[in-house]
């Protein structure tokens, strides 16, 4: 399976948000991503953030109750 190149807090942030079951059937491609409206809202923010900076990423309450 084909991978992408992505900062760390994005990969983090996805990985939070979705399994990898879902990431493989639902969401393969970064266009795909770019739609969902948690990872938009999630790039609104990050944008405004300082590229130095590394922001601490929890797992959504959505996703704790997932098994992986």
């Amino acid at each position: 399976m084909p991978t992408a190149d992505l900062c760390i807090p994005c990969h983090k942030q996805i990985h939070a948000l979705f399994t990898n079951e879902e990431l493989a059937m639902n969401l393969s491609t970064v266009e795909m991503l770019k739609q969902h409206p948690d990872i938009q809202k999630f790039l609104k923010w990050i944008k405004k953030q300082p590229s130095t900076r590394l922001p601490r990423i929890s797992k959504s309450n959505d996703r704790k109750q997932k098994k992986r």
